[in-house]
């Protein structure tokens, strides 16, 4: 993904194309969800997706933070020293996050032993969180993505891959 840069040397809008990233992750999650709802509420089959699309939204999830802790954050850190506290914070709920990941990958591991409440359980726990870090993330960090100079790196190697 080429990331356009202001004349000033600023990167365009990184802190813009996070908002964007986290957009496409909430509607995936978002339809995780309703999939995994309609089966559990006995509406329909169990989508024999579901699993595809759990990991594919875990893939998708992890890259996005492996990017922010290897690239954004660091980058951060250097430009804005203040945002130290912030910045580690959000790694620990990168840390929360994985875990729960985890927990929803092995339970869709073996569709033989599905349990329906601890799916929706650990989706419902997994948007709760998702949902307060991407806020919090988005009200601390956009303007200073925003103000990072070109030499930082680009918009994949600060966010990760972008969701598709």
């Amino acid at each position: 993904m080429d990331t356009p840069v202001e004349p000033d040397g600023r990167i365009t809008a990184l802190g813009n194309q996070l908002i964007g990233i986290h957009l496409a992750l909430r509607e995936e999650l978002e339809q995780l969800r309703e999939d995994a709802d309609a089966w559990l509420d006995g509406r329909g089959e169990r989508p024999r997706e579901l699993r595809a699309h759990c990991l594919a939204f875990c893939s998708a999830l992890t890259r996005h933070h492996t990017g922010e802790d290897g690239g954004a954050f660091p980058a951060l850190a250097r430009q804005h020293p203040e945002l130290q506290p912030v910045i580690e914070e959000l790694e620990h709920d990168h840390q929360a996050v994985t875990a729960i990941l985890r927990a929803v990958e092995e339970l869709v591991a073996d569709e033989s032993a599905l349990d329906p409440a601890r799916v929706r359980a650990e989706l419902e726990g997994l948007t709760a969180l998702l949902e307060s870090h991407f806020v919090y993330e988005e009200k601390r960090l956009v303007a200073a993505l925003n103000a990072l100079p070109a030499a930082a790196g680009d918009a994949e190697s600060l966010l990760g891959r972008p969701v598709t």
